[in-house]
């Protein structure tokens, strides 16, 4: 096969760009190793600027009804409440973080992306090689890829890696990168929706030095991670299913009789290595990284797809610039350099909020539980000081401005 441009991962990052570039009229082809869509995914989460860009890009419509907006956060800390946050006053187009369930984004992408005929989208397609000018030193002239069919050659003037955090092209590639572990790995699991909570806030519950993410699902469920300290995870299972069931209680208590119902084996769970990877350079030449593959970041705040997504409507009118100019290896690279200047700065600060939080949920001890309390009633306490804390996370891309009016998905108890 032959296009201008090869995408390989077809997530969030990958799907997007890819279909940015069909709209114009750039050939492209979509290499993705799972056979289908309908996957179990952590990554649900999407931030009030890509919800923002979703909507600019035609998609909330073809969405409609498969998400549901999230209107406050809430955190609480030794039983009691030292922050709540109201999305709605964030004066910006769209204020509201959303839970959105990627098979349903994901086949709005690729449909959408199908709609012009320049787009290919190959599944159950693994890459295991790169293909070079020159031997292991020259340009990424494509890639190879195992099918059930037997293996596949594409050829492109491009190569986007857009295959996660545990990326295969970044290996590859050579392109040096350091990870980073956190001090901690999350244990994931996914629960009836409890008939006292409403659906529409996120839940974060703390006690000494244990913490979890509760989640409100989409349609009828509430996902749930849970802290261990890094590697702990065999630990934790020497100790019995009971050890799982019990923190649960002590965390969120109104989970207690669905947890016993619904976790029964640890294969109910999954666990989540917790770490971020910083790559000096995002390409080479006939190559560029984008999202995890470029710049892991943790779960914290729900940042992963967020940036995936900028990265994709940033990076795919640079492509299509330096394709309509000639779009030889030099311009591709200049495209690819100038995307990582454009981006680097907004992911370097979502790190470091990142890191920031995980440092105070880190805190344990009766003087360290004391300081994160007082710190986040310090913030709960000024609205100003709340919207400056939170729009670092969330209101990079948007500007303020009228509230775009959506519908609301609610939820409030699971579904009979």
């Amino acid at each position: 096969m032959t296009a201008q441009v090869c995408v390989v991962g077809g997530g969030p990052a990958g799907l997007t760009l890819a279909m940015e570039l069909a709209k114009r009229s750039v050939s492209v082809v979509v290499l993705e190793q799972s056979g289908h869509f309908n996957r179990s995914f952590r990554g649900e989460s999407v931030s009030p600027d890509s919800v923002w860009l979703l909507d600019r890009l035609g998609l909330l419509d073809r969405l409609d009804g498969a998400y549901a907006q999230m209107h406050h956060m809430e955190i609480t800390d030794g039983g009691g409440t030292v922050l709540r946050a109201d999305f709605s006053d964030f004066a910006y187009p769209h204020p509201y973080p959303v839970e959105l369930p990627q098979p349903a984004l994901l086949t709005a992408l690729a449909e959408a992306a199908g709609e012009h005929p320049g787009f290919t989208l190959r599944q159950s397609a693994t890459a295991v090689g790169l293909l070079r000018e020159d031997g292991d030193s020259g340009p990424v002239t494509g890639v190879r890829a195992r099918t059930p069919e037997g293996e596949i050659t594409v050829r492109a003037r491009l190569t986007v890696a857009a295959d996660g955090r545990f990326s295969k092209i970044r290996e590859m590639s050579g392109l040096p990168y350091e990870k980073l572990p956190l001090d901690r790995d999350v244990i994931w699991l996914r629960l009836p929706f409890p008939a006292e909570w409403d659906g529409n806030t996120y839940r974060i519950r703390i006690r000494g030095g244990e913490h979890g993410l509760f989640i409100p699902t989409h349609p009828d469920s509430v996902r749930v991670g849970l802290n261990i300290p890094k590697g702990g995870l065999r630990e934790l299972r020497a100790q019995g299913l009971s050890a799982l069931h019990e923190r649960i209680d002590r965390l969120a208590p109104e989970l207690s009789g669905a947890v016993r119902e619904t976790v029964t084996s640890w294969s109910d769970t999954s666990m989540l290595d917790i770490f971020t990877t910083v790559v000096p350079d995002w390409s080479m030449p006939g190559l560029v990284l984008i999202g995890d593959a470029a710049h892991t970041l943790t779960p914290i705040l729900g940042q992963g797809v967020n940036h995936a997504v900028i990265d994709a409507v940033t990076l795919a009118p640079l492509v299509g610039t330096a394709l309509s100019g000639g779009g030889d290896t030099a311009e591709l690279l200049r495209a690819g350099q100038e995307f990582q200047r454009v981006r680097e700065e907004s992911v370097r600060l979502s790190r470091a909020l990142q890191l920031r939080q995980e440092r105070l949920f880190a805190l344990d001890g009766r003087w360290g539980g004391a300081f994160r309390r007082a710190l986040y009633r310090v913030v709960n306490s000024s609205h100003t000081l709340q919207r400056r804390v939170l729009a670092r996370a969330y209101f990079q891309v948007q500007r303020p401005g009228p509230v775009v009016a959506r519908k609301v998905v609610h939820q409030s108890a699971p579904r009979a």
